[in-house]
């Protein structure tokens, strides 16, 4: 799996003002659904390919892993809050499984790139999955073991794997970004083409 080459930086897109809210989604206001929450550099291409996902309810995006609370996309974009872009994926376990969210999760992004991807730099872009049980956690960690004992990439996989923490959820105008920013600079060179071959490589767990 080739690395996913990135045009531009996500940082340099014009942003707006707006204060965070910390997550408001819960299982417990769903039951049905389960979460699971991955990093893999800017969260605008994390958000636009799970919503292609059957079984795949909701994506938020936000900032997960750092030391300052309530934290704005421009003090995260400095690199210095500690947190990582990510989106929590609110998923239907009947649907899709937590195996073939971690699939598509290799595949979304470059794994063996340290804290960039392409063009966006900085830990806010790492690699990371979040888990929310043990048995994710496993998962995550047994995954990424087979891919560097299977040599899947041509450099080891640094994926981060850190328990699930405070998470708040991003601006307004970062939700559903692709879809209502679809014309932007970096949604068109940057954006599009991973979610292309998003598409092309799980065509047949794609929604209706």
């Amino acid at each position: 799996m080739p690395a996913l080459l990135l045009f531009t930086a996500c940082s340099s897109a014009q942003s707006k003002s707006g204060k965070t809210k910390e997550e408001k989604m819960s299982t417990e206001q769903n039951k049905n659904l389960e979460v699971a929450t991955f990093a893999a550099g800017c969260f605008w291409c994390v958000e636009a390919q799970y919503q292609q996902l059957e079984g795949v309810e909701k994506v938020e995006s936000g900032y997960i892993g750092g030391h300052v609370d309530n934290p704005t996309y421009k003090q995260v974009c400095t690199g210095n809050t500690g947190h990582a872009e990510a989106c929590n994926i609110y998923y239907n376990p009947e649907k899709v499984s937590y195996d073939e969210l971690l699939a598509a999760f290799w595949v979304a992004h470059d794994p063996t790139t340290l804290n960039r991807q392409g063009n966006d730099v900085g830990t806010q872009y790492r690699s990371a999955i979040f888990y929310h049980n043990d048995e994710q956690k496993q998962k995550a960690e047994e995954y990424k073991r087979r891919l560097n004992e299977e040599k899947a990439y041509d450099n080891p996989v640094v994926t981060e794997i850190s328990p699930y923490t405070k998470f708040y959820v991003a601006e307004e105008y970062h939700q559903n970004y692709y879809n209502e920013n679809g014309t932007q600079p970096y949604c068109v060179f940057v954006v599009k083409p991973k979610l292309d071959k998003f598409k092309k490589v799980f065509a047949d767990k794609l929604k209706k």
